[in-house]
């Protein structure tokens, strides 16, 4: 251990994971919302920082990337556009059991984005009146798969995978230079991409890689796109709000975020295991415990301190979990637990219970829900065959994780012969004439002279 270097066993100890008890308080939504921690990472709150970020690359493109890599990623990278023989060796020299396990992700996560494949239909309104309903892929998208404080094969599969199976043409997938990679994008990264057949890879990163996929940098042959997805940090979060309109986004995603449901039946073990694997992201996930029993919060924290000490992210686990955005929650009754659950709307719901499944049944208000004890978060990172990309900070309540949706356009086509006109022509007249667009009306009887 090299001196200042914090040592975990230490580091465990200091974990003080609040608690805020509920029991026996009126549990309605505004008053949870009030007293239910959250990470303090609106995305509104980086929108003057990022504005000339966005403008900068807009006007001068390649360099102003260039010396945003060097100013935030640490370095410059030798080339903004990866060498297509770059991204192939890197798959070549993925280790076989890396190789395995991202192929498996794939197949799963490709099976299960399948099954979100809306199909076509058609609605007769009446003899020769026909309304049919279609999905088109967007045309272009551009994907960003985050760095920083780790490596991300995973979210390459998680955005590419939908994109293909929508049938989406045109794929372009960015990632910051690592400074251990030479500035760089981790050739793990590139190796994933590889895997997939993407082929045109960008090593940039932060809001200016959002900016290059909205607007396009000429001089790197990057076209603009139609729509971005993919996590990354606040300022990813903000650009994505900044340009949404010019682009289509999936999702503003922050920090990442568990709450766990549980009772006395609960492995106290198993529920302190999946809060420390998600504090190891970042200092500012959120990771919660909502039980209604005292005696598993006391075993949980317990053990919670005992898992950080011996877990290589010991600094980062112990800040996540003593911040305010995490805590235990002690609620009188499952009951209590769902109103909590629902009000916080997670990004991740574990629900560890004597009867998970029929609990999980009310719990409906969350990002992904992960039912009973062999089910952790973990699992769906990596292998489920669920999509990882999901709402934080709440928004679980109006927005759904990453599937084939977004890189979706459905369209109404619609067919009338003139029999069927003729019947919706007075109708139509009514309507017009009561809007004071007697031009509508007009156009429907043009075509009956």
């Amino acid at each position: 251990m090299s001196a200042g270097e914090a040592d975990p066993r230490s580091v465990g100890s200091g974990i003080v994971l609040r608690t805020i008890d509920l029991r026996g308080r009126r549990l309605d939504t505004a008053a949870i919302r009030d007293a239910l921690p959250r990470s303090a990472t609106d995305p509104g709150t980086a929108q003057e920082a990022v504005a000339p970020l966005i403008e900068d690359v807009r006007d001068r493109g390649a360099d102003a990337l260039l010396e945003q890599a060097e100013r935030f990623d640490g370095g410059r990278p030798p080339a903004l556009r990866v060498p297509a023989g770059e991204i192939r060796q890197a798959a070549a020299d993925l280790p076989a059991d890396v190789r395995e396990a991202l192929g498996i992700a794939i197949e799963r996560v490709r099976a299960a984005s399948r099954a979100q494949l809306p199909q076509p239909a058609e609605t007769r309104l009446g003899a020769g009146a026909v309304v049919r309903q279609r999905w088109q892929p967007v045309r272009r998208v551009g994907l960003y798969v985050p760095g920083g404080k780790a490596v991300y094969p995973s979210s390459v599969v998680m955005n590419v995978v939908p994109a293909q199976v929508a049938g989406v043409a045109g794929i372009a997938l960015a990632s910051p230079g690592q400074r251990g990679s030479g500035s760089r994008i981790h050739p793990v990264i590139l190796g994933a991409a590889g895997l997939l057949g993407v082929d045109e890879v960008y090593a940039m990163g932060g809001a200016g890689a959002i900016a290059a996929f909205a607007h396009g940098v000429p001089g790197i042959g990057l076209e603009p796109v139609d729509v971005v997805t993919g996590p990354g940090n606040v300022f990813v979060a903000a650009a994505k709000r900044a340009l949404a309109g010019r682009i289509g986004i999936d999702s503003e995603a922050g920090p990442t975020e568990i709450l766990v449901v549980a009772d006395g039946t609960a492995d106290p073990e198993l529920v302190a295991a999946d809060l420390v694997s998600q504090a190891e992201h970042d200092e500012m996930a959120a990771a919660v415990l909502v039980t209604d029993s005292a005696d598993l919060a006391d075993r949980v924290r317990a053990a919670v301190r005992r898992r950080a000490a011996g877990t290589v992210n010991a600094e980062r686990v112990r800040v996540a979990l003593g911040g305010p955005q995490s805590a235990v929650v002690l609620v009188d009754d499952l009951d209590g637990a769902v109103a909590v659950s629902n009000a916080y709307a997670p990004e991740h719901l574990e629900v560890q219970t004597a009867d998970a499944a029929a609990l999980a049944g009310r719990l409906t208000e969350a990002g992904a829900v992960f039912v009973g004890p062999a089910t952790p978060v973990s699992l769906g990172d990596y292998l489920a065959g669920s999509n990882h990309v999901l709402p934080t900070g709440g928004t679980a309540r109006f927005s759904a994780g990453l599937s084939v949706r977004p890189f979706l356009r459905q369209q109404q086509v619609v067919e009338y012969d003139l029999e069927a006109l003729r019947a919706a022509r007075p109708h139509v007249r009514v309507l017009a004439d009561t809007e004071a667009l007697p031009a509508h009306g007009d156009a429907v009887d043009a075509r009956f002279p």
